[in-house]
């Protein structure tokens, strides 16, 4: 697995950053200055918070959200799951031998596929699904109201897109595949952290059937 270590990530509850944006509002609007002069303040300040907290959740690169919002999303995610007894299916995918693209083509190129694949999967995938960065060249989807057997249908249809995608790059065909592993919540998952790891082991399984597959697990392994 891998674990993007680039990103600074503050365990600060998006409730307390809110209040913290009011009472500055608050500071400003008992200012001694103009009326018009305190709004413009105001709204530099909504702008520029509304734009960090968006960035603070989205991976820059390809525009999905990033590891943060993943790991937030699914323990939501995860604990509804568990209460109510939803439907719910994690999926974790990622770029076979991409090492080779950036080592061939250079990391450009290797920056070029990672938004191929990204919008490719925003493609495919619903409106009510979130698709991650997870790290690197991987990647995750929350499928939620889904159980494993409807999900192997889109995930083939993913599958199949980026095997004929064929990427043109500076006049360069770079031709990929992904491998997909995809686990459905079970009741006897205790936190989050077994549902990824019972993921994890589906995309290694899928790897290691020649990788260009998708595994899906859905009983204990």
């Amino acid at each position: 697995m891998v674990e993007d270590t680039t990103e600074l990530v503050f365990d600060i509850p998006d409730s307390v950053l809110d209040q913290i944006q009011q009472n500055i509002q608050d500071i400003i609007r008992n200012f001694d200055v103009p009326e018009e002069n305190k709004e413009e303040v105001i709204n530099q300040i909504n702008y520029i918070y509304t734009r960090t907290k968006y960035l603070s959740i989205t991976d820059e690169l390809t525009g999905l959200s990033n590891r943060r919002c993943f790991d937030t999303t699914l323990e939501k995610e995860f604990l509804r799951a568990k209460r109510y007894k939803n439907k719910l299916t994690l999926v974790m995918f990622d770029i076979d031998f991409f090492k080779n693209v950036n080592d061939t083509y250079g990391h450009q190129c290797g920056d070029f596929i990672l938004k191929q694949v990204a919008n490719a999967a925003l493609q495919t995938f619903r409106k009510t699904d979130t698709v991650f960065r997870f790290g690197g060249e991987e990647f995750a989807v929350i499928l939620t109201e889904t159980d494993i057997n409807q999900a192997f249908i889109p995930l083939e249809r993913f599958r199949k897109t980026i095997e004929t995608l064929n990427s043109f790059y500076q006049n360069q065909e770079v031709n990929i595949t992904v491998s997909i592993g995809a686990y459905q919540f079970e009741d006897w998952l205790e936190s989050k952290e077994d549902f990824i790891e019972k993921t994890d082991e589906a995309l290694y399984e899928a790897k290691n059937l020649g990788r260009n597959k998708t595994v899906l697990f859905n009983i204990r392994q």
